[in-house]
């Protein structure tokens, strides 16, 4: 097998005592620590119920959440953790003087204040242990009205936490009790809001900072939170800056014996060493711009949505080295592309929702759709994936569970009635999912 691949996530134990993460031989997750959990595929290694997630009959717990998030909720099997963020209206002169030298003012939306929450709740009860304010923005950037000052997803690194604002700042703490071990700040001009989230690669979290002013990669120290290194993008053609920003969450993978950290951005998609930044392969995508999904490592392919402009799924072959546009692209498909909901496959094909609600099964040979069905809504989440059933969830709070295979059958539909764009995530058998107002529980083991 000339490619292997598994994600990182033995974490760097020395004396300021992290202790180590794992998945183990049978692929179980311990515990569902960054976004899209153990590989970041979204795939649930239990065989759980996910037609239980929306039912009255199997809730546990609800318990409501101040302010507003999207970033998904991570844990370790006792406790999990979100981000939040509290928001005051602006006054009229706020709104003028924040949209005074913005492009497309009509698309934000613009706060009088931030508060920055950080908080941990118990995984049995669902009670808050704690909430921790970690700082006031008096004077925040304007937003994307579908977006929240606390999107991206925190990190679990042993007692640790990591909470990441975008270029509003990058905040450890201890787990248990909300304490600050350490913080840094990203300065970045994200336009729309922050959305890229942290991923850890051993002694490292890899970050993406890619805004109108200045697109980078970093690599944080898990200890203290200085920058180990710092990489900046290729050069991107679009002149206009709108044009030159993404939102996607790094992939970290062992190809050939050695790690990639996979981020796509605007026109390219990089593979960097993440112990040092160096850049390994790039590969020019387009004119793909705001890019936000996951990229999907499957069937030895790196397959990604290039999001906004030339909107495609491309799979490469994430072997190359240097500039391989010519070389390493598999396959391109420009139907049905998701800007925001990552991707997600059983094996054997890759599953997309778009974000207007079209479902599509892509052959991961050619790129060609098996079959496509119409599922309806505004689609934000990232689905998951249990034994041969997928969960999707759309703006609506409309909870869909498809089997897969070679064409589309439904297996349950439910309302929860409460917004939903945050991704569930899978503890002890059950399911959690976070809305708009609340995190639920619900009992999912068969």
């Amino acid at each position: 097998m000339h490619i292997a691949t598994r994600r990182i996530v033995t974490c760097w134990i020395a004396a300021c005592s992290i202790a180590t993460l794992s998945v183990d031989v049978r692929g179980e997750e311990k515990f569902w620590s960054e976004f899209r959990g153990p590989n970041g595929a979204g795939v649930i290694a239990a065989a759980l119920d996910l037609t239980a997630v929306g039912d009255p009959a199997k809730q546990q717990w609800r318990t409501p959440i101040r302010g507003t998030g999207w970033s998904s909720p991570v844990t370790d099997g006792q406790l999990l953790w979100i981000s939040s963020a509290i928001t005051t209206a602006a006054s009229e002169e706020e709104k003028a003087k924040a949209l005074k030298n913005v492009l497309i003012p009509e698309m934000k939306d613009v706060a009088g204040s931030v508060e920055l929450l950080a908080i941990g709740l118990d995984v049995e009860s669902g009670k808050v242990k704690w909430e921790k304010s970690l700082a006031m923005i008096d004077e925040p950037s304007p937003i994307h009205p579908m977006n929240s000052y606390a999107s991206p997803t925190p990190v679990v690194i042993g007692e640790r936490v990591v909470f990441h604002f975008g270029g509003y700042g990058t905040w450890c703490l201890d787990g248990q009790t909300g304490e600050e071990i350490w913080r840094q700040q990203l300065k970045v001009d994200d336009s729309v809001g922050p959305g890229s989230s942290p991923i850890q690669a051993g002694k490292l979290l890899i970050v993406a900072c890619d805004g109108i002013d200045q697109q980078f990669v970093v690599g944080l120290s898990i200890e203290d939170g200085s920058i180990a290194w710092k990489s900046p993008r290729p050069p991107i053609r679009a002149s206009n800056p709108e044009f030159q920003k993404a939102y996607s969450t790094p992939l970290v993978l062992e190809i050939d014996g050695k790690l990639q950290a996979i981020v796509p951005g605007a026109q390219w998609i990089v593979a960097y060493d993440p112990t040092d930044g160096r850049e390994i392969w790039r590969i020019d995508h387009g004119d793909g711009f705001s890019v936000s999904t996951m990229p999907l490592y499957v069937d030895g392919l790196v397959v990604f949505a290039t999001g906004y402009g030339d909107s495609q799924l491309v799979a490469v072959d994430p072997t190359g080295s240097g500039d391989v546009s010519a070389t390493h692209v598999r396959w391109r498909q420009k139907r049905g592309s998701p800007k925001k909901p990552s991707l997600i496959s059983d094996g054997k094909l890759v599953y997309v929702i778009s974000d207007e609600g079209i479902l599509a099964a892509t052959g991961l040979d050619d790129g060609e759709p098996d079959w496509k069905s119409r599922i309806g809504g505004m689609f934000s989440a990232s689905p998951v994936l249990s034994g041969n059933r997928v969960l999707i969830a759309n703006h609506d709070g409309s909870i869909t569970v498809f089997a897969t295979g070679d064409e589309y059958r439904e297996i349950s539909s439910r309302t929860l009635e409460e917004q939903i764009m945050a991704s569930p995530i899978p503890v002890g058998g059950d399911v959690i999912l976070r809305t708009k107002e609340a995190i639920y529980r619900f009992k999912a083991s068969r």
